[in-house]
């Protein structure tokens, strides 16, 4: 037999439990079709010699804003590690301003005010940027704050007019003048005249995106909201944006689009009493191939812990009299999960505090009740604090919690000053869920944190913050089920784990090679290791050096 390529001399952790381990990998058509003694006899077109290096299944991003990603490393980083301070962030806004046209807006990403202390305010973007609008967004992408100039041009040119938004929240001082900071659905009165953007920098981004997801060994992300103005993406022709990369050869990594709730419509009768609720022309959930594929709708029940806007039960620790929002009301999150089941969708539903963890169980519940359906797996979006009868609610319904390692260090601290020391404990929960017979994905929300899976799974098996404290630490999980949730977990999460996740005949082509053996090294240096190279459908999409081809 000819086949296509052949990747040999590699010591490759398949996660195939009929053949855990393998030193050859032979591919034909993207497909793996012989391993080890089965290639006897084969020759390849291609043949890549990995030297002795240690290799696993593509990871796999189950929860992975990949053009917002993308869209933060083309405009300006305000993170702690860029401006670790708010002097040195307005001094970027100020080198940003000074390389733009006077009527350019100053765009960015990335600020934490638990690190840097405080907010940016409206007041002193306005002197940094000499008179150009700016909108810098939190990391958390669930506020952003606006100066004078950006809220004029929204149409707002005295700040005492920026209205109050169900769902959201406008920071104002004494005078009742907006500050600058809009939490949750109160961006929208910013970002709605910045988006949609043109098609020419949305598919940049979503180029950009993938080349860094590749970089990092990902073979497949989810996407976790497109299509909606008012919501998660860039506008009504995001699925266009993304055939478009594709179609430029741009894109080298897999892709599982969710479009926005706001995104469904009803579009009328499509059997005799019973309307179609969705996109046009039957578009759900399951469309498309293994490239690019439409997966769950993507709502949101709630806003974030780091920002003090996810619905808690009770009031946070550090902020007596604030436990957080719901972005709409619970007859509506009702509704939208109801109808959307109804009409053959998978769901994700983003629900962070355990308030409305509440709600979205209520719902999946009531659906499954009136429309019952076989093996559904509708997520939990991070699923963030999580009580034990909510786990076990959770895995009653057939549900996919979906929680993210890489919070634990990077934003561990706020979480640990919001909660406060009882509740932090049941904060992304791991073991549990598995205990739970759940399958754990793995996902980290990037570009919130970084999108480096090795990084999240370190997080996942050692659960420290990111001044050492323990998060959680008997949440924690082996570095081989982390692998796992990274691979087979996240596959299952979007019904793929039948092309996806393990390294055995019939499956997809797609693995990574590292620096060193991710289930044999010491748990605390798992995120020192590196991606040598990312390998999708036999092909080498990235490659730092550690392929040899002949």
């Amino acid at each position: 037999m000819r086949l296509d390529a052949v990747f040999q001399n590699g010591r490759f952790a398949t996660l195939d439990p009929d053949r855990p381990e393998a030193r050859a990998i032979g591919v034909l058509g993207g497909r793996i079709v012989a391993l080890d003694e089965e290639l006897e006899g084969c020759a390849a077109d291609t043949v890549v010699d990995l030297g002795g290096a240690h290799a696993v299944p593509g990871f796999n991003d189950a929860h992975h804003h990949l053009s917002l990603v993308g869209k933060g490393l083309r405009e300006l980083d305000v993170s702690y590690t860029a401006t670790p301070t708010l002097d040195a962030l307005y001094r970027a806004v100020a080198e940003r301003a000074a390389t733009l046209p006077a009527d350019a807006w100053v765009l960015g990403a990335g600020y934490d005010q638990n690190k840097t202390g405080a907010h940016p305010t409206a007041e002193a973007l306005d002197r940094a940027a000499q008179g150009r609008p700016v909108w810098l967004v939190h990391t958390s992408h669930h506020m952003a704050v606006a100066n004078t100039a950006a809220f004029a041009r929204a149409g707002f040119a005295d700040l005492a007019d920026v209205p109050d938004v169900p769902g959201g929240h406008v920071v104002r001082d004494a005078a009742g003048r907006a500050e600058g900071l809009l939490q949750e659905t109160a961006m929208q009165l910013v970002d709605r005249v910045l988006r949609p953007e043109p098609v020419a920098e949305w598919t940049a981004h979503i180029a950009e995106g993938a080349r860094a997801a590749l970089a990092v060994g990902l073979t497949s992300v989810t996407e976790p909201g497109i299509g909606a103005v008012d919501g998660i993406g860039n506008g009504p022709a995001d699925l266009d944006a993304y055939l478009r990369v594709r179609e430029s050869g741009r894109l080298g990594v897999r892709m599982t689009v969710m479009p926005y709730i706001t995104a469904l419509h009803d579009c009328g009768v499509f059997a005799p009493d019973a309307r179609w609720y969705g996109l046009d022309l039957g578009l759900r959930t399951g469309f498309g191939d293994e490239w690019l594929r439409v997966g769950p709708t993507k709502m949101m029940s709630d806003g974030s812990l780091i920002g003090r806007s996810a619905a808690m039960c009770c009031d946070y620790h550090d902020t007596p009299g604030n436990s957080g929002l719901l972005q709409h009301e619970p007859e509506q999150i009702r509704r939208y999960i109801v109808e959307a089941h109804r009409c053959g969708w998978q769901i994700a539903t983003h629900a962070i505090g355990d308030a409305a963890l509440d709600v979205v169980l209520d719902a999946y519940e009531e659906a499954q009740r009136l429309h019952p359906r076989t093996d559904v797996r509708h997520r939990v979006e991070h699923a963030a604090v999580t009580s034990d009868a909510q786990v076990a609610r959770i895995a009653a319904l057939g549900l996919i919690p979906v929680p993210q390692g890489r919070f634990l260090s990077e934003i561990g601290d706020g979480l640990l000053t919001a909660l406060g020391p009882e509740r932090s404990r049941l904060a992304y929960r791991m073991r549990s869920f598995l205990d739970a017979g759940l399958v754990l994905p793995g996902s980290s929300d990037a570009p919130v944190v970084a999108s480096d899976p090795l990084l999240s799974i370190h997080d996942m098996v050692n659960r420290r913050t990111a001044s050492g404290a323990p998060i959680g630490p008997h949440e924690a999980v082996t570095a081989r089920e982390a692998l796992t949730a990274y691979t087979v977990g996240s596959a299952h999460a979007v019904h793929e784990e039948h092309i996806k996740g393990t390294l055995a005949r019939g499956m997809l082509a797609d693995f990574a090679v590292l620096s060193d053996d991710l289930l044999g090294v010491a748990p605390e240096r798992i995120g020192r290791l590196t991606v040598g190279a990312t390998v999708v459908g036999g092909r080498i999409a990235h490659d730092a050096g550690a392929l040899t081809v002949s």
